[in-house]
């Protein structure tokens, strides 16, 4: 089964045909780094993280180039900059080096190329002449902005109407444009701001420009795959496609665009006014990255995402689960250094499928039932492909001993199974009293029992 899409731009699935398989590229917007990214900046993280690491296993690790930028250039910087005293190159070193920290947890591949804003001035410069030059920008003002109405195919990717788009851009009304659609390229800077010379006076990009400038830098006139979070589609990936494609004409910005749902907390939008704004450092206090980006995973890459308290705890309970059959398995070490492609039809499907992550996982999971009743001889065998099928999910990254209680040890992790078993005897036994003080001594030293309905039970571990 080849990989499908659904491409944003063509609202339907479609295969996926990379210009070049010797060269597949992927561009995905990242973070502006003013502060400590929030949960919903992690979703097209983890989200793009498998999607990268599914090309590679198509493709070849030394075939795709992955390319996630650093915005350190925006007026949210300079906002945090005023209010802090702090300076702006303080800022967005230590945001950024907290960002890598924090996705680190999440178990995701760093990118082939991280381009910062900053480092593509020029580039920018150029795509900015070639506009003006097409009559597709101005200037005016010391702003050079580009003209909506000269480019008949705006709004081909959001579907939008004119109205639509003037609404939903919450356009700035300003007497130096032409038209109220119209977007900033240049702006000026005053001196305490960032600012480089230019024709135009000493300014700074407006932000759309960077991303089509440092995709074309680091990736070419037109790119495979584009990626962000669903809020991007309109205005800043409309934009992107306008000034890409006009300021290159007879070519394709995208081949094929890709959006994550939205996220939300308890139903609600995430938002500080709220007080359910949850920073990616707040929620690796509650609970290990791996099960962060599980309880991601669970739900399909396109649908709407809603983070609780009890999705992460399932989320925790089925990665103890997975964990607690891999402890049972001889040579797991050895098992992670074979060469292994994925196992099974069912879990590839389901991955090629336009990254059916909960079926992947519902069938990873169907798989590790199938390992706990192997004999020593099929474990071997198999043992590499279904590692091979968690890797390109990027969970169960762990030893099982380092997993459980940040490094219990094995032989912990067989006495608590123990008194589980005695406990499931007791109450076959209905020593109902028994079986309780069973389950208060475990929950006192911080395990938590849940019952399935097919008479085993799970555990986990307390917070």
């Amino acid at each position: 089964m080849a990989l499908t899409l659904y491409n944003t731009q063509t609202r339907k699935k479609q295969p996926f045909e990379p210009l070049d398989e010797l060269s597949v590229g992927m561009y995905v917007c990242g973070p502006t780094v003013y502060d400590l990214a929030h949960i919903g900046n992690a979703r097209p993280i983890v989200v793009f993280d498998v999607l990268y690491r599914l090309l590679r296993s198509i493709y070849g690790a030394d075939c795709v180039k992955y390319v996630r930028n650093i915005t350190d250039v925006d007026d949210k910087i300079n906002a945090a900059a005023k209010e802090s005293g702090e300076p702006i190159s303080a800022i967005t070193a230590r945001t950024t080096e907290a960002f890598h920290a924090d996705i680190a947890e999440l178990n995701a591949l760093p990118p082939d190329v991280e381009p910062r804003a900053t480092d593509h001035i020029a580039e920018m410069v150029e795509i900015i002449e070639a506009l003006i030059a097409s009559e597709h920008a101005y200037e005016k003002d010391g702003h050079v902005l580009f003209h909506v109405p000269s480019d008949p195919g705006y709004g081909k990717l959001s579907h939008r109407d004119r109205d639509e788009m003037v609404a939903g851009a919450r356009v700035e009304v300003a007497p130096y444009k032409r038209d109220p659609a119209d977007f900033v390229l240049w702006k000026p800077s005053a001196e305490d701001l960032p600012g480089w010379d230019s024709k135009w006076g000493r300014g700074r990009p407006g932000w759309h420009i960077e991303c089509s400038a440092m995709s074309r830098k680091h990736l070419g006139v037109t790119v495979d795959i584009h990626g962000g979070g669903a809020d991007l589609i309109f205005p800043h990936h409309e934009n992107e496609v306008a000034q890409s494609e006009c300021s290159c004409p007879g070519h394709d910005f995208v081949r094929h665009w890709v959006h994550n749902g939205f996220l939300s907390v308890n139903g609600e939008k995430m938002s500080k006014s709220l007080g359910n704004f949850i920073t990616i450092r707040q929620a690796l206090e509650g609970a290990p990255g791996e099960v962060l980006r599980l309880m991601m995973l669970s739900t399909h890459y396109r649908k709407p995402l809603d983070w609780t308290d009890d999705g992460v705890e399932q989320a925790r309970t089925r990665l103890d689960r997975l964990y607690r059959i891999l402890a049972k398995a001889d040579g797991l070490s050895e098992a992670r250094q074979v060469a292994k492609s994925l196992d099974g039809d069912k879990f590839s499907n389901a991955i090629l499928d336009d990254l059916n992550t909960p079926l992947a996982l519902s069938e990873l999971e169907r798989r590790a039932d199938d390992l706990s009743k192997m004999s020593a001889q099929e474990l071997q065998q198999s043992l590499p492909g279904f590692l091979a099928n968690a890797d390109l999910l990027g969970i169960l990254q762990k030893e099982p001993e380092a997993w459980f209680k940040g490094g219990e040890a094995e032989s912990d992790v067989g006495q608590i199974e123990a008194q589980i078993a005695l406990r499931l005897a007791a109450r076959k036994a209905k020593d109902f009293a028994a079986a309780d003080n069973i389950r208060d001594a475990l929950a006192e030293n911080g395990i938590i029992l849940e019952d399935r309905p097919d008479g085993s039970t799970d555990w986990r571990r307390a917070g």
